[in-house]
């Protein structure tokens, strides 16, 4: 049986109650006592308590933003759907990122997404526009081409080059925020899928080996922090989906500097072997990050 007839025999609860052990299995004991980890995975809190307990468990938002610098924050806001459908990032978990960035001294912390949807309705519906602004930063849209600028790929095989958006190039500090879900075309989007709301041009990605053209542009510029959005997950009907029966609330949350790891710890999360996941493989080939967790020095917090 595959993994979407599963689905469709009502088994999302029997996948919820034993995601994050699929986590489990590969976080050796001899980890526990470590300080200095290499990626924090968080289960049973708010997506903004959990945050800060993977913060503080990395050494603190000080060890990643600066007195003075700009932060580009990265959720997914691709789709014109309100945050209980979980289509798009948490706004509570990036009100909470950006109010850390400001803690730390950061001058401006900027959030955008290149949509989907209608870029003003996205920003809207997902309730990130409000919780951002409220939080201090400045909302910028990723709509116009006169945002992007040409990027060569060096590292590239099949995306030699990218239209990326001025945000990525200039700021200080790039952190990406994706929701944990699945999609049609690349069977989940986690961080490295939600690098394509980065760039002008995704129809080239699309029609160019998808998982391969994802895979090539995480060596372009690898964002400092890593956050994953596990609160809510949408199992089926992705990336946009239907209504609340496609989700399982597994309120989870991974964070890492190396955005091959936290996807790769995701997609045992959401139960699927990274191995299965060609752009996973693609990118760890291409040593944009490590997939294999064993390496890692990994923490798992239950609240």
């Amino acid at each position: 049986m595959d993994r979407r007839e599963f689905i469709k025999k009502g088994s999302l609860a029997a996948i919820a109650a034993g995601a994050f052990g699929n986590l489990t299995s590969i976080l050796p004991s001899s980890f526990t006592s470590q300080t200095n980890y290499d990626l924090v995975a968080v289960k049973g809190g708010e997506p903004d308590v959990m945050f800060d307990k993977a913060i503080s468990s990395l050494g603190g938002i000080k060890k990643f933003v600066k007195k003075g610098q700009t932060v580009v924050i990265k959720p997914n806001i691709g789709w014109d759907v309100v945050p209980e459908k979980a289509a798009c990032t948490n706004p509570k978990l990036v009100s909470r990122i950006i109010n850390y960035c400001f803690e730390a001294g950061a001058k401006d912390v900027y959030v955008f997404d290149h949509t989907c949807d209608n870029w003003t309705r996205c920003y809207s519906s997902s309730g990130i526009e409000s919780a951002a602004k409220d939080a201090g930063a400045k909302v910028v849209s990723g709509e116009s081409e006169g945002y992007y600028q040409n990027v060569s790929v060096k590292n590239g095989k099949r995306l030699k080059e990218a239209k990326v958006h001025e945000l990525i190039l200039s700021s200080d500090v790039f952190i990406n925020v994706p929701i944990l879900k699945e999609h049609g075309s690349s069977r989940v989007t986690i961080g490295m899928k939600n690098l394509m709301g980065a760039v002008w041009d995704r129809g080239y990605w699309h029609s160019n080996n998808l998982h391969q053209c994802i895979a090539d542009f995480a060596t372009y510029r690898k964002p400092d922090l890593t956050i994953v959005d596990a609160y809510n997950v949408m199992m089926k009907n992705g990336p946009r989906g239907r209504s609340k029966d496609d989700l399982i609330l597994m309120k989870s949350l991974i964070v890492s500097t190396d955005m091959v790891a936290a996807d790769a710890a995701a997609a045992k999360i959401f139960g699927i072997n990274p191995d299965d996941i060609p752009y996973i493989n693609y990118a760890a080939e291409l040593k944009a990050g490590t997939k294999d967790l064993t390496k890692l020095r990994i923490n798992r917090i239950i609240m």
